[in-house]
């Protein structure tokens, strides 16, 4: 029992310090990738500085970090247990009585601790960070601003008048096809809202008129408002039965301004998602990023078991060259694997669960299978 408890502490350690190395070691390229991309799109804006673009480097690499921890997880594993073999610590363990279940248990339990604490405790730092990047990205590169708020006071739009103006527009309820199912809305009339406000701003941002309606609608580029009331500073209120506001905003755009799954953390998800579909808007790319999380910790597990099948049973002699395509071609494979998946769970055409955890399922299932195969086999 002391032997195994020995054993299993040193193969974690060993496996925390090469997923350590290979994690911070990817973090460091992506991050340096990211700031040249950052520097491209920058161009000539007078605002981008050198420390804001460092800034928002900086505040994309958790995002990015929580994309390649799997592959971390992955190579971490194949290089600590081809450490292992080649030293022939493994071969020891072998001959001691110890399958390779007995030291693939360590790794396979700190990668789910390490899946349980990035979506926890990982994933809603990233999620905040990640806004903060949005933000400066839209602000100082992008040139724009936010023309949408959701939230439980309803839906919340900002556009200009033309005039150099702004007009704010309220409603209670958003009523809006699935845009997922049909790419098509912007053809028809697309979004309806109801118990509505609208404010009129001019240039210095003061008050200019309200209109109270019982309806807007969305359509042909115009806001068309009808059954309301004008109210102006000192006037008495006038009734109107139909006016057409023009705008660039779209259905499309509006559903593609919430907020980005990706600036949500794994706690706030839940209601988010209660929130869309009160308003009448679309969940599934919010629903697929929530069982993607999910399925993490599972996917780490999964990392584990392919990567020993490539790791264990590895040739002295021409072992490492063919360790490491075999590794990066698992490596892509998923990814590919990931977007494939993903991409059809977006579309609808797959149920979102299935979307989610497919990647994870399909890897566990070869990481056993294979391990079955080559060692009870």
């Amino acid at each position: 029992m002391h032997l195994a408890k020995t054993m299993s502490a040193y193969i974690a350690r060993q496996f925390l310090a090469w997923f350590g190395a290979v994690f911070g070691a990817m973090v460091s390229v992506t991050f340096l990738l990211d700031y040249i991309e950052l520097i491209r799109r920058s161009g000539t804006r007078a605002q981008a500085t050198w420390g804001i673009l460092l800034e928002m480097a900086a505040l994309k690499l958790p995002h990015t970090a929580q994309d390649v921890m799997p592959f971390a997880i992955l190579f971490g594993t194949i290089l600590v247990f081809w450490r292992l073999t080649r030293s022939n610590e493994l071969v020891v363990a072998r001959a001691a009585g110890v399958s390779v279940w007995g030291f693939l248990t360590p790794a396979i339990l700190v990668a789910l601790v390490l899946g349980i604490l990035a979506v926890t405790l990982f994933n809603p730092i990233a999620s905040a960070m990640q806004a903060s990047y949005e933000k400066l990205d839209t602000r100082i590169l992008r040139m724009g601003g936010d023309p949408l708020s959701l939230s439980n006071a309803g839906l919340w739009l900002r556009q200009s008048d033309g005039a150099g103006g702004q007009i704010i527009i309220h409603g209670d309820k958003a009523i809006s096809p699935d845009l997922s199912l049909r790419p098509d809305i912007s053809l028809r009339p697309d979004l309806l809202l109801r118990n509505v406000s609208v404010f009129f701003l001019d240039r210095g941002s003061r008050f200019a008129a309200r209109i109270e309606a019982r309806s807007a609608r969305l359509e042909g580029g115009f806001w068309v408002i009808g059954d309301g009331q004008r109210f102006r500073p000192g006037e008495p209120p006038e009734s109107i039965g139909e006016l057409r506001l023009p705008t660039s905003l779209t259905a499309s755009k509006i559903q593609e301004s919430l907020a980005s799954p990706d600036t949500m953390s794994f706690w706030e998800l839940p209601g988010f998602i209660a929130l869309l579909e009160q308003s009448g808007f679309s969940t599934q790319r919010h629903r697929l990023h929530f069982n993607v999380l999910l399925a993490r910790p599972l996917l780490f597990c999964a990392m584990v078991l392919v990567a020993a099948t490539f790791s264990l049973r590895m040739q002295r002699r021409g072992g490492a060259v063919m360790l490491l395509v075999s590794g990066v071609a698992t490596g892509f494979l998923l990814y590919f694997l990931s977007d494939v998946v993903f991409a059809l769970g977006l579309s609808a055409k797959i149920p979102v669960v299935l979307a989610a955890w497919t990647p994870a399922g399909v890897s566990l299932i070869f990481g056993i299978s294979m391990l079955l195969h080559l060692e009870d086999g």
